[in-house]
């Protein structure tokens, strides 16, 4: 009798040791925070020569952008265009995706463009029912939408969101967590609360683009929303880089860039200022697809265009082991990307939802390591 209880009792005690061990996460907040077809290439090389010639993308002064961003290396090109991700993610934290060090993440989804890529990483799907940027809203559940069904996790999600079509990618009314937009939303959303000036500002400044705003007015959203309601799990998605490169403009492209660097330093500077997020935040890093490359294909992505699949990522918080920038690494689809949210909260949402892509686990070293 004992010795027929002890094949139970070890798999009982595996069970319980792993349960154990996924729950005890040191992070209790995950920011999601995405520019829209930010390229690998900026990331880990820096700008690029070609297009920083008037010929294939500089419309501005070709001395100034070559001051602002020329550099005699790639590592010191991409410091100089991205500051906080290689002075301190880099440092505390891990970069994948460096195609020249043996590095992929991609698209799973075989557009290679937005819709189906916010898709693929909110909801760990990649449906080939979605195949256009129309605004319907999503069959998918995404992870924030699933966290906030949680008890402990109601009343505490939110996102800022720069593209219009976003809040349908997130069935914001089903999802019913609060979601700043500076365009219509679907009918049922519940609008994350901001001051009137943001509102009346962002709304008076849609002169550049006819669906995107200018990526500070959701950077200050965001912020907003970490000092008042102070989200447990927010996205936060910056829109101008893809929007510049579609224009052609190389000089703008790499400043919306560096905006965007600056932001994620802003925004970790703020919650490791708060006792609720310090030493308990993780932020993940990523985009919706890639782009060709240069000297014009750089401009465009789609299906078409089969280097626009790849894509990268970077991720800094108390579980993530301080790796840097990683090489020879797996295969990472960028439908991972979801579980992965989830399991640094020590949530299990491939379980509950088998259809999505497992988590990247690489990336969590368990608290009692």
């Amino acid at each position: 009798m004992h010795h027929a209880l002890r094949p139970i009792s070890l798999a009982l005690l595996i069970f319980l040791s792993l349960t154990t061990a996924h729950a005890q996460t040191k992070t209790k907040n995950i920011f999601l925070i995405t520019a829209d077809g930010l390229r690998w290439q900026e990331v880990f090389r820096g700008a690029e020569e070609m297009p920083l010639t008037k010929e294939f993308g500089n419309y501005g002064s070709t001395n100034a952008i070559r001051t602002n961003f020329w550099r005699d290396t790639p590592e010191a090109r991409r410091e100089v265009l991205l500051p906080f991700l290689w002075n301190t993610v880099a440092k505390q934290g891990q970069l994948w995706g460096n195609r020249d060090k043996g590095s992929d993440a991609r698209v799973s989804n075989g557009h290679n463009f937005s819709y189906p890529g916010y898709n693929e990483f909110l909801t760990g799907i990649a449906d080939p029912k979605i195949d256009s940027n129309d605004k319907k809203l999503n069959a998918n559940t995404n992870v924030f939408e699933w966290l906030h069904s949680k008890p402990s996790f109601e009343g505490r999600v939110a996102a800022a969101l720069n593209w219009d079509v976003l809040a349908w990618i997130l069935n914001a009314p089903r999802g019913g967590f609060p979601v700043w937009s500076a365009w219509e939303v679907p009918d049922g959303t519940r609008r994350l609360p901001v001051p009137e000036a943001l509102t009346e500002m962002a709304e008076r400044s849609r002169t550049v683009w006819g669906n995107v705003i200018l990526d500070t007015f959701v950077g200050y959203a965001a912020k907003h929303a970490v000092r008042t309601i102070k989200p447990r799990a927010m996205y936060v998605s910056f829109g101008e880089t893809d929007d510049w490169a579609h224009e052609g403009n190389y000089e703008r492209y790499l400043k919306a860039a560096r905006e965007f660097d600056r932001f994620i330093s802003e925004l970790w500077a703020l919650t490791q200022s708060l006792p609720e997020y310090r030493g308990a935040t993780t932020f993940f890093i990523t985009v919706d697809h890639g782009r060709g490359p240069a000297p014009v294909a750089w401009k465009n992505h789609g299906k078409e265009i089969a280097d626009s699949a790849y894509t990268w990522f970077a991720v800094i918080g108390p579980d993530t082991p301080p790796l840097g920038e990683r090489s020879n690494t797996p295969l990472v689809a960028q439908s991972q990307v979801a579980a992965t949210l989830a399991a640094f909260l020590g949530e299990n949402f491939h379980a509950a939802i088998p259809r999505t892509a497992p988590p990247l686990t690489d990336l969590i070293r368990p608290a009692n390591h």
